[in-house]
C-alpha cells in the first residue's frame, strides 16, 4: 500500500485491512479463490455501509451526515 513497503506510511489503510481481516473474516475458511473474493467484497461493503465509525460521529462511512 505504500511506495517503500513501510506499513507506518499508510496507517489508515492498514487499520482498515486489520479491521476487515480481524473483525469480519476471522475464523472463516473459503472453498475457492472466488469465494474468498466474494467474502472480502462483502466485508468491505459491511465496513462502509453497516459499521459505525468513531471518526464519523458513529455514522457509517457511507451515511449522509447532517
Amino acid at each position: 500500500m505504500t511506495e517503500q513497503g513501510d506499513p507506518y506510511e499508510n496507517a489508515l489503510a492498514e487499520g482498515v485491512n486489520r479491521t476487515i481481516k480481524g473483525d469480519m473474516l476471522q475464523n472463516r475458511g473459503f472453498i475457492s479463490y472466488a469465494a474468498a473474493e466474494e467474502g472480502v467484497q462483502r466485508a468491505i461493503e459491511n465496513y462502509n455501509q453497516l459499521r459505525p465509525h468513531r471518526s464519523c460521529a458513529y455514522f457509517t462511512a457511507a451515511a449522509d451526515r447532517p
